[in-house]
């Protein structure tokens, strides 16, 4: 048995509207749309489940690095998720490969986002797989 813990996570972005464009464009290969919509900003983004688990909003630079990750279907996915952050311009913090040091089979790449937060797209597969 799986055990999800978190519901759904938020971030603030001192451009919302920047900050979705990026995001949807970063996790389009996992299949990540906006669900949802309020005034402020405020945007709710899904997987392919249909609900909005990861949210924006408005707010300030942040004094701290949030990391937040996103699972990936496989490592192919994982690699596109690169290849859609180095045509977005954004900082790549660990290009995809796998880390045994998390577990076998983790592979994961690493992204910092417009506002300084530490973003991963990981796998959780066989090793070498």
């Amino acid at each position: 048995m799986i055990c999800h813990v978190i519901d759904h996570l938020g971030l603030q972005a001192s451009d919302v509207e920047a900050a979705a464009a990026a995001y949807l464009r970063l996790l389009a290969p996992l299949g990540v749309h906006e669900a949802m919509r309020f005034p402020g900003p405020v945007v709710g983004m899904a997987g392919p489940d249909g609900i909005p688990h990861f949210w924006l909003s408005p707010g300030g630079p942040s004094t701290h690095e949030a990391h937040v990750a996103f699972t990936a279907p496989d490592r192919a996915a994982v690699d596109a998720v690169h290849a859609a952050a180095l045509g977005a311009g954004l900082e790549i913090l660990h290009a995809p490969r796998e880390f045994p040091e998390y577990h076998p089979g983790y592979y994961g790449v690493f992204v910092r986002d417009l506002d300084g937060n530490n973003v991963e797209a990981v796998f959780h597969g066989a090793p070498g797989a």
